[in-house]
């Protein structure tokens, strides 16, 4: 994984980030690839829920692997381990978890569900514990398309299941809407760097850094519920001398 961007003392507005690396990223690390799962932990055995994952054939970042994996879904057509709504975490047992990954799924919310779902995260972390979370980057969507004189149907990029077009990222993947009928599948609302941080912050984690993103047009943040100890960084690839805030 590169190494983050360097951290920029925050001034204005911008005091608000506390936490938060910002800077462009220069490039993508590689994309997940499939990793081993355990359906029940072994003891001792670090865990990590992965919230909304669809299915495990889903591949989940490389730096799980050997991590049990848990896989919290409200369809249960695809195997999922616990069958929940995300907006429901409250409910399940508190500080379960040594890490929560939530790919896509976050603003499939309202806006005013998203402090729920947040809140849920820390409930079944544990004290050590931190999130990991990808959302689709808004504003670059919006660049893209204004710098580029794009329409809303025109397609943004290709993925492995068809064309995304710009409306897609926007209001949700429209071919899987139209065939699950579901609209649990639409996004609901949406994120900025700042945005997404400010909630982070504002829910209770304790350290929140901007991480690159593993596909186009994607915000990936990491977000612990006390300090990040020096291990997670080495597997996180945060520099042990990165200065926090």
């Amino acid at each position: 994984m590169r190494r983050f961007p360097p951290a920029a003392s925050p001034t204005g507005k911008e005091a608000v980030l506390g936490r938060f690396l910002k800077g462009r990223l220069r490039a993508m690390p590689p994309q997940p690839s499939p990793q081993p799962v355990t359906a029940v932990p072994a003891p001792g055995q670090p865990t990590v829920l992965n919230v909304g994952g669809s299915t495990k054939t889903i591949p989940i970042p490389p730096h799980y692997a050997g991590w049990g994996h848990l896989l919290l879904d409200i369809d249960p057509r695809r195997g999922a381990d616990i069958v929940c709504d995300a907006r429901n975490l409250g409910a399940l047992a508190s500080a379960q978890f040594d890490a929560l990954y939530c790919s896509h799924n976050l603003e499939h919310y309202y806006q005013h569900e998203v402090p729920k779902v947040l809140a849920g995260f820390l409930h079944v972390l544990k004290d050590a514990g931190f999130a990991e979370l990808r959302v689709p980057d808004l504003p670059g969507v919006f660049r893209k398309l204004l710098d580029d004189g794009m329409d809303l149907e025109d397609a943004l990029y290709d993925a492995p299941s068809g064309p995304i077009r710009v409306i897609d990222v926007i209001y949700g993947w429209s071919p899987e809407i139209e065939r699950s009928g579901n609209d649990f599948f639409a996004h609901k609302t949406g994120f900025s760097r700042k945005s997404l941080c400010r909630r982070l912050l504002a829910t209770g984690f304790a350290e929140v850094w901007n991480a690159p993103p593993f596909a186009p047009y994607e915000l990936r943040a990491l977000a612990f519920k006390g300090a990040s100890t020096p291990d997670q960084r080495r597997l996180l690839g945060i520099p042990l001398d990165a200065p926090v805030g």
